[in-house]
């Protein structure tokens, strides 16, 4: 499967923050999602493993209650329900890959 990027428009789905689904198949699924400075996603959990690459930006991320700041080029793997939530700290960028595939979020 190939996916042009300015074939796929960008959704928002809160405040302040959009996503575009880059590309899925089998049981992997690629998210970008871009957040506005201060944008928040609370504490959440799901199932699904996720992997987080900051692409653009800065973000305060809390991931089973400790808090660190991720910048561009830092990662972090999201082990299935585990509490985790996400902070940018300026206009930013991350991409999220999830196994399963995240069906919510399409």
């Amino acid at each position: 499967m190939i996916i042009k990027s300015n074939e796929v428009k960008l959704k928002n789905i809160d405040d302040g923050i959009s996503k575009k689904v880059i590309s899925h198949g089998g049981s992997l699924m690629g998210v970008e999602f871009h957040f506005l400075r201060g944008a928040v996603k609370g504490i959440h959990f799901h199932k699904n493993e996720q992997l987080s690459y900051i692409l653009k930006g800065s973000f305060e991320v809390q991931l089973e209650g400790k808090k660190e700041i991720l910048r561009v080029g830092d990662s972090c793997y999201v082990k299935s329900n585990a509490s985790h939530g996400i902070l940018a700290l300026e206009d930013s960028i991350v991409l999220n890959v999830f196994t399963p595939q995240v069906n919510a979020i399409y």
